[in-house]
């Protein structure tokens, strides 16, 4: 008895060649001996040796070469051409190693089918899947009862005997034993080096590798990535938010873009791709946009790494002019403290702006700031509870301001700097004094 899924095969492809071949100004002769024609062209005695004949022009593979450049492929022309590509069938297994992979992404076709599209019937023959769960490779591979009732043709010479028809429908599952690429797929050389001894190797091969493509993975992703987006679930939740209704949630993926192969012909790339109407998925891959950081936080000092002399060099210089006077009167010393105040104002300023990035840059395990320092720029928690209830950091601070203005001076000025009193660092000491609270 022939199983269900063959007799439905084959009547379908009567119902597809009668519907291409009748018309209808024919008579009923003519249509009887269309009906008989038909009838004789898809028994197993005649349809079966076709098949095994066409079938050498499709091959079984995991990863198509078809996807990376549409010329190559597995037939006769591709071979007198030179755009013959090995099929590659691989079957990696499962392994928790963290990639995705071939093998470590369950998949309902992981294999798929490459060649001439007018031998997609074959394929589709082999395929089919028996009452017993296996499909008609499998039976033929292990020689079951049921390929040998099948692919036994009664009153048939040699050449379509169980034998022959199983090598050419078979085939399609060969690779052969030459592996064979070509230049139209995307190359990469890896040279390899021969340990000639423990001191020295020599390079002197390389491993070519072809990029290809596996398609079982690439439409499983279109496949999930569609249940996601149209599923039932996820219109149900998206009907809820529109009538704000509760619901748990759902997730959206954006930047998704369509990639199209075959054009108007997608069975001519494979047969999953015709299946899937010749689209797939792919996620944004673009570099990361990085944010440009126009203020970083301080890693081990504040007063060398977010502040300089040089960024207060104008009021150094005033203050110079100042100091180069003869005159000294009460309008000169305001003048003087305007500079003074001024530079205290700019480290005030970069306090603030480091404050601004601070949760997001600093780093506890990594920063070396001194902890007075850590106090005042930080801003989790326990550093704000200790700045704002304690003072003895903030006089290390005062200190330091102190000694940034004192020292600016010298720094900026060289040889031409005159040199300052202790009093004038006490003066220093008392204006930044003056700004204890602005600097907490």
């Amino acid at each position: 008895m022939v199983d269900p899924a063959i007799t439905t095969f084959f009547d379908e492809r009567k119902a597809a060649w009668l519907k291409k071949n009748l018309t209808a100004s024919m008579s009923q002769a003519e249509v009887r001996e269309k009906e008989q024609e038909c009838e004789s062209v898809f028994t197993l005695k005649n349809w079966l040796p076709d098949a095994a004949k066409r079938a050498k022009s499709r091959a079984m593979t995991s990863h198509p070469s078809k996807f990376t450049h549409p010329s190559t492929g597995v037939g006769p022309k591709n071979i007198k051409n030179l755009t013959y590509v090995t099929p590659i069938i691989c079957n990696a297994v499962l392994e928790n190693d963290g990639f995705l992979r071939t093998g470590n992404v369950r998949l309902v076709d992981p294999i798929d089918s490459i060649g001439n599209a007018g031998e997609l019937d074959v394929h589709e023959f082999l395929t089919l899947v028996m009452v017993d769960g296996r499909n008609l490779i499998q039976h033929l591979e292990q020689n079951t009862e049921l390929a040998l009732s099948l692919f036994t043709l009664p009153n048939i010479d040699e050449t379509q005997n169980y034998a022959s028809l199983k090598q050419g429908l078979l085939a399609m599952t060969s690779a052969g034993s030459d592996v064979v690429t070509s230049s139209k797929i995307k190359q990469v050389f890896f040279p390899t080096a021969n340990q000639s001894d423990e001191k020295t190797a020599v390079t002197n091969s390389y491993h070519q590798l072809s990029i290809l493509t596996a398609s079982g993975v690439l439409f499983e992703l279109r496949k999930r990535l569609d249940g996601m987006r149209f599923g039932d679930a996820i219109k149900l939740a998206r009907d809820k938010k529109k009538n704000n209704q509760e619901h748990e949630g759902y997730c959206e993926i954006y930047n998704l873009t369509t990639i199209g192969y075959g054009g108007t012909q997608p069975q001519n790339i494979s047969v999953l791709n015709s299946q899937n109407a010749g689209k797939a998925h792919l996620f944004m891959c673009a570099s990361p946009q990085l944010k440009n950081r126009n203020m970083h936080f301080p890693n081990s000092d504040f007063f060398s790494q977010t502040v300089n002399y040089f960024q207060c060099k104008n009021q150094f210089y005033q203050l110079h002019k100042l100091y180069q006077r003869d005159d000294n009167n009460m309008h000169i010393r305001a003048e003087r403290d305007e500079y003074y105040q001024s530079v205290i104002d700019h480290i005030i300023e970069k306090m603030w702006q480091v404050r601004s990035i601070a949760l997001e840059q600093f780093n506890a395990s990594e920063n070396q700031l001194p902890s007075a320092q850590k106090t005042w720029l930080c801003e989790q928690d326990e550093n704000k509870n200790l700045r704002e209830g304690t003072d003895d950091w903030l006089d290390s601070i005062v200190k330091s301001v102190t000694t940034f203005l004192f020292y600016g001076y010298e720094k900026i000025l060289g040889k031409k700097a005159i040199k300052l009193s202790d009093a004038e660092h006490k003066h220093m000491h008392k204006l930044v004094l003056l700004n204890k609270e602005a600097l907490r």
